[in-house]
Parts: structure tokens; C-alpha cells; sequence
């Protein structure tokens, strides 16, 4: 790999012998760095990014009817706040939690549906998730990762229909 050379034109000057210090040549292991350098830049395989794919529906004059008894809604609001709520909004009893704990709420909220539903897996839970004008977007990126995380197999984002109810509710609560 390296070799030492040593000079060998140790004249004798005075009676002392002039030696110079020995000298290694490294090309070789140069050589050997780079190749392996660029072998495993070369078969080292990148991370691929991983995006959620999000369709927001075309606007319709139409209203979606949804079951009231398998439908959660999440309402985003400030400082990590979140409202939720089963079945519509003038009917239903809310509840504020934070954020950091919105994932228990949407596991128990999948649970009840199954149970209510005998565990029939064509009545699986929607979830409307709606972000006010309060709320951030690292609010909403993560709970979209708890949709993944939950396995929710259907969920919406409807950031234009805020009832009356969820306004007053928020206002009411500071949120």
C-alpha cells in the first residue's frame, strides 16, 4: 500500500553523515479512499421522500350527508387547542383538548363507531377536520400524521363551514 522511501546520498560532511528524514508515498491509499468513496456514493440507495397524498374536494352547491352516528369533527384552533366533537354540531356535546392528546381521543372515538356498528367494515368513522383562522399549519400537518397513525380510512378537510355553534363554542372557550 505505502511505501517508505528512504534517501540514500549521505555524503560525508565533517565526519557526520547528513540522513534525511524518510518520506511516505500515499498515492496508493489515495487511490484506494476515492474508489471506495465513490463505490458506496454509488450503491448506497437515497430515502425516498414519503408524502401523504391530501384530494380537497371540487366546491359543490350540494351538501354531503353524512352519519351523524360515525362522523367525528376536529376544530383546530390557537395554541394547540383543539375542539372535537360526535355526530352534528347542534346536537352534539364538544370537548377541548389539546393536540398531544387528540390521538386518544380519535382511537376511543374509532372504537365506540365499531361497537356501535358491530364491527361492520362498511361503517368505518369519517372524520371533518376544520382549521380556523387561529390555528397553524404545524397544528394541522400533525393531525393529519394522527389520521395515518389511526389508520382513518376517510376524513375531510372543510376549512369554510364553520357552524355557529363550533364559532360560539371557541369564543366561548378562548380558543
Amino acid at each position: 500500500m505505502a511505501t517508505l522511501t528512504t534517501p540514500r546520498n549521505g555524503k560525508a560532511v565533517k565526519g557526520k553523515s547528513k540522513t534525511l528524514a524518510p518520506s511516505i508515498d500515499l498515492t496508493a491509499m489515495v487511490d484506494l479512499a476515492f474508489l471506495l468513496i465513490t463505490f458506496f456514493m454509488l450503491t448506497t440507495s437515497l430515502s425516498k421522500m414519503n408524502a401523504m397524498e391530501i384530494a380537497k374536494p371540487v366546491e359543490s352547491k350540494e351538501p354531503i350527508d353524512l352519519a351523524e352516528s360515525r362522523t367525528m369533527t376536529i376544530l383546530l384552533g390557537k395554541h394547540n387547542q383543539v375542539v372535537y366533537y360526535m355526530g352534528e354540531a347542534r346536537k352534539a356535546t364538544m370537548y377541548q383538548t389539546d393536540l398531544s392528546s387528540i390521538q386518544k381521543q380519535i382511537a376511543q372515538s374509532k372504537r365506540m363507531v365499531a361497537q356501535k356498528h358491530r364491527n361492520d367494515a362498511s361503517k368505518f368513522m369519517i372524520v371533518i377536520i376544520k382549521p380556523t383562522s387561529g390555528s397553524n399549519y404545524k397544528n394541522f400537518v400533525d393531525v393529519m400524521d394522527e389520521m395515518n397513525i389511526g389508520a382513518v380510512k376517510s376524513y375531510f378537510i372543510d376549512d369554510k363551514n364553520i357552524s355557529e355553534q363550533e364559532k360560539m363554542f371557541m369564543t366561548q372557550r378562548g380558543i
